[in-house]
């Protein structure tokens, strides 16, 4: 009885193991991060998969995607949501110049905490020494009182791959800084602001990045790696668009100050365009006027249709349209989309990439796009079960 009893311990224990082989043998292909911030040898790294080279690979561990560390940190709660999207999605553009989407893998920022972040957006003071705004002057007259300048931080990192793991090879990250200072002289009194001079905007800016890299390259992880630094001036909050990036800089040698910039000519309009303001191109004003008028002319309850437009050393780079109304019944968004389509092929501006979204109250109705030097748009109109 004794024996059976031991043979059927010796029986599970031998199941138990093999479990733990086969379990080994699935994680095979699976890469191990060898980045300051794995909590253990065991961390479980793989890669998001590439689809587009348009895109970086992202990161997973244990399962979950790295979110950045200090993600959705600015001076103030963003009010022109238009900053944050052009602040991150030009901040990519500029890492896919210095970093290729075929050789290093994005992953969110690891190395500013939140609580880092917070502090070098603060101002300087005795119980903040590492604010990267000026310290607080006792003026709040316009003209006299010192501006919050710095108001968001964004880092990204990029991986390269080693057999089976991943290596911190280089970074990328952002600077916002304010074009308007809005503060308060009393703490529930109204709203005042300081518009800040586009000269100013470069002079500070430039100023803190060299801080920054400094900061940065005091760290082991990141005292060789390449790291671009970029300068984004913010929009105002009442801007229909965000604002643009104006000067980047590639540090590649280990260097702890800034030597050289690469300007950017980056300009964002609202189409239709005020008739006090003018745009890089009357052509493409007049195109989307008579888009515009076309698809009014088609259905009678549009509430609006206005369109982003960005321009890069004077050439149209990108344009978002965005159209509201209100539909009563699925083919009536069938045929509408339809004929928008016609009409953007027809009216638009050709080969610069463009985006066409359809809402109502009730959301999204319909998308179209066309991608750079394409002729035609494809269209998808969303459906409910």
């Amino acid at each position: 009885m004794e024996e059976q009893k031991l043979k059927k311990i010796i029986l599970g224990i031998s199941i138990i193991l093999s479990g733990f082989m086969l379990s080994a043998c699935g994680s095979v292909d699976n890469l191990s991060s060898d980045t300051s911030n794995s909590s253990s040898s065991s961390t479980k790294t793989q890669l998001t998969g590439q689809t587009n080279t348009d895109y970086y690979q992202g990161v997973i561990k244990n399962g979950r995607y790295q979110t950045s560390k200090s993600r959705g940190v600015s001076v103030s709660q963003e009010s022109n949501q238009f900053n944050i999207k052009g602040f991150e999605n030009g901040l990519l553009d500029i890492s896919k110049k210095e970093f290729s989407t075929k050789k290093y893998i994005f992953q969110e920022g690891q190395y500013l905490s939140t609580s880092t972040v917070e502090n070098w957006l603060g101002r300087k003071s005795k119980s903040n020494p590492t604010g990267l705004n000026p310290v607080k002057s006792k003026s709040t007259n316009p003209t006299t009182r010192t501006p919050v300048y710095l108001s968001q931080i964004d880092e990204q990192d990029f991986m390269t791959q080693n057999g089976k793991s991943l290596k911190l090879s280089a970074m990328t990250v952002g600077l916002a800084i304010n074009s308007v200072d809005y503060y308060k002289k009393t703490a529930y009194g109204p709203t005042y602001e300081t518009n800040i001079s586009d000269a100013a905007v470069k002079q500070h800016g430039q100023e803190i990045a060299n801080q920054v890299i400094k900061r940065l390259r005091q760290r082991p992880a990141l005292k060789n790696i390449p790291i671009v630094i970029a300068l984004y001036k913010q929009a105002s909050d009442d801007s229909l668009v965000g604002g643009n990036f104006f000067d980047y800089s590639m540090n590649d040698n280990g260097e702890t100050k800034i030597s050289k910039w690469t300007k950017i000519n980056q300009k964002n309009y609202v189409f239709p365009l005020q008739s006090d303001k003018k745009g890089p191109s009357q052509n493409d004003a007049d195109s989307f006027d008579n888009f515009k008028s076309q698809i009014q002319g088609f259905f009678p309850n549009l509430s609006g249709v206005t369109a982003q437009a960005q321009y890069t050393d004077g050439s149209l780079s990108g344009m978002n349209i965005s159209i509201t109304t209100q539909f009563y019944s699925q083919t009536e968004i069938i045929s509408f989309t339809q004929y928008i389509q016609n009409a953007a092929q027809r009216y638009l501006p050709a080969n610069a990439p463009i985006d066409i979204t359809v809402s109502s109250t009730e959301g999204i109705q319909s998308f179209l796009s066309r991608k750079q030097n394409e002729k035609k748009f494809s269209a998808h109109i969303f459906n409910s079960y």
